[in-house]
């Protein structure tokens, strides 16, 4: 059993993950966005350098302003000129490094984020079988697509903002103690009082952030669910049950947007007020100086001007700083992907089957318990061994365990006990894609991908050329139909194949089974959805594709049955009856009341 809680690591891991959203909210996810923009880092640098730039050209203007006001009425009119051509200059400079900085920032932003969508994808598409058991696909969707926005808003706008507003409160702030210590410790003494609240409400503002994407994330599964059954749903006149509850999930989700909405507007209230509140004292406590002579009408207005730059810099800073903390959250969810590690991996040096393999296939002793349903095993001490070029029947009935076998064969998962070879190769010692290029599959349930047939046919081999795959058209009877489409080979057949009948799907996933031309085939129940007279063109076909190969059927129909050279029976988990179907028959066991129910036989 110890093995089996281990499958279960995988699976669990990212619901355990979500559990953060009631631990202490912090900015660390962020930090591991840091490789992916030191990727960039001329980029990185060029926009810093123009941030910095945009920057000064900003704290320039108030030093200008207090010349033109003390020495541009002053009677030295000739001066005022001078001073307004600086001016110009000054906002000519401010307008194009702003724009520099506009379009590096926001390009870095989008190439940051089109990198982590393609890494978190290309991740999923590795984690094994177990995660999936227990994940939703639009939970999976929503944080490979909403998620990776929100970071992409942070890191493409709310980063470059906060950053050129830290740098202007910074240097405003610095030139404000240069300009008037006095009036500086006013501000300086504000600081805490602004700041604290930001910090707290912040913390606020994150936690009810990821409460509000788990929320849309839920409402986002629900909604993928639905759609993708939605003649299931229309069938059974469920419309109203279905609407009902993804209301609930919506609303649910505008709820927990709603409170972050008001933590963030509180956190901005807040701000504004104690900001503009301090700069309001400033100017009067200046005033006050200027009446007395204690400073120049020039120097009170270089002081408020940078002190309006300085709280507006601070502003703007609680108002990011609830944006920069949704991104954190976005961040941790789709770490929490990336951080998954496959419970089926190749080992450090993996044993390297042969390119042209024998596909000789043994069970020995294989227990194996589901990380989901670790409380009984799916198959219980299951032995067996199809030799090279052998066609071996699987039947039982449901439930039984035939469907575990190929999981097992195709290393989706790994035996709790005993070992599953191939060419005498233990495959727990293989690279699963090594292993897994040696096998072509055709499901019970066809999968069918929205877009042309011959795309969908060379899914199994995508380099293979338009002969290969008319050819393995041809063997599957699905060449027909195909002809009849608008425009042939190149039709555009709707996500899962909407626009084909089950027959149709299931004779497009045996071509593509066909054109994979691998040593071992893995057939489960592929001909149930066929009429009889495409199940007898497409047994036909299977007959030729099977020559030469080593095939294993899951099958309830008798013509697949009979042209096996032998029949495992299996029941709960285990093989009760080995033989082909004349033995079996009539031996009066499990095979024979099968036969007796599905098969008609007397």
């Amino acid at each position: 059993m110890a093995p089996a809680a281990e499958q279960g690591k995988e699976a669990s891991a990212l619901p355990a993950g979500q559990a953060g959203a009631g631990q202490r909210p912090s900015l660390k996810p962020l930090r591991l966005l840091v490789p992916y923009l030191l990727r960039y880092r001329l980029r990185a640098l060029l926009a810093c350098g123009a941030l910095l730039l945009a920057a000064l050209a900003t704290l320039a203007v108030p030093i200008a302003v207090r010349r033109m006001i003390d020495h541009g009425f002053s009677g030295e009119g000739a001066l005022i000129d001078n001073y307004f051509g600086v001016m110009i200059g000054v906002v000519f400079v401010l307008a194009i490094a702003s724009a520099l900085r506009f379009y590096l920032v926001t390009t870095l932003g989008e190439r940051i984020v089109s990198d982590l969508r393609e890494e978190v994808f290309a991740h999923l598409t590795r984690l094994s079988a177990s995660f999936f058991d227990r994940s939703q696909t639009g939970e999976m969707m929503s944080r490979l697509t909403a998620d990776t926005t929100q970071i992409k808003a942070a890191v493409g706008a709310s980063v470059s903002v906060a950053l050129r507003n830290l740098v202007l409160f910074l240097g405003a702030g610095t030139m404000m103690v240069i300009t008037s210590p006095k009036l500086s410790l006013f501000v300086l003494a504000a600081i805490p009082v602004i700041v604290l609240p930001l910090v707290a409400f912040g913390r606020a503002v994150r936690r009810r952030s990821r409460i509000a994407q788990d929320s849309l994330a839920d409402a986002s599964a629900y909604a993928a669910e639905t759609i993708g059954a939605v003649r299931t749903l229309q069938a059974f006149t469920s419309e109203t049950y279905a609407d009902a509850r993804f209301r609930g999930a919506v609303e649910g989700a505008f709820e927990a947007a709603r409170q972050s909405t008001l933590s963030r507007a509180v956190l901005t209230a807040i701000a504004i007020f104690l900001i503009f509140a301090s700069v309001v004292l400033v100017l009067w406590v200046g005033a006050a100086d200027v009446l007395a002579g204690g400073m120049t009408p020039g120097r009170l207005s270089q002081f408020v001007l940078y002190a309006v730059f300085a709280a507006g810099g601070l502003g703007e800073l609680s108002q990011v700083w609830g944006e920069i903390q949704q991104a954190a959250g976005a961040a941790e969810r789709l770490f929490e992907i990336l951080h998954v590690k496959p419970d089926v991996t190749a080992p450090a040096n993996p044993t390297r089957l042969p390119d042209k393999a024998r596909a000789e296939v043994a069970f020995e002793n294989v227990r194996f318990f589901y990380p989901t349903r670790a409380d009984a095993p799916a198959l219980d001490g299951v032995s067996f061994k199809v030799a090279p070029g052998e066609k071996v029947a699987i039947v039982g009935p449901s439930g039984a365990g035939k469907s575990t076998i190929f999981h097992l064969i195709l290393r989706f998962y790994d035996p709790t006990s005993g070992r599953v070879t191939f060419d005498g190769v233990d495959i727990a010692k293989t690279d699963p894609r090594d292993l897994r290029r040696h096998i072509a599959l055709v499901p019970q349930e066809a999968a069918i991908f929205a877009s042309s047939v011959r795309d969908n046919i060379a899914f199994g081999k995508p380099d293979a050329s338009d002969a290969e795959i008319e050819r393995a058209a041809d063997m599957a009877a699905a060449t027909e139909f195909i002809r009849r489409m608008p425009q042939g080979f190149g039709t555009l057949i709707g996500e899962r194949g909407v626009t084909l009948s089950g027959g149709q799907r299931q004779r497009i996933a045996i071509a593509r089974a066909i054109l994979r031309n691998a040593p071992l085939l893995l057939l489960d129940e592929a001909t149930s959805s066929l009429d009889a007279e495409s199940e007898t063109l497409v047994q036909q076909a299977l007959e030729h594709s099977m020559e030469g190969r080593t095939t294993l059927v899951i099958a309830h129909r008798l013509a697949t049955v009979l042209s096996c050279d032998r029949i495992l029976v299996l029941e709960n988990g285990r093989i009760v009856e080995e033989g082909t179907h004349e033995q079996l028959a009539g031996t009066g066991g499990l095979y024979a009341r099968l036969a007796r129910l599905q098969f008609g036989l007397s």
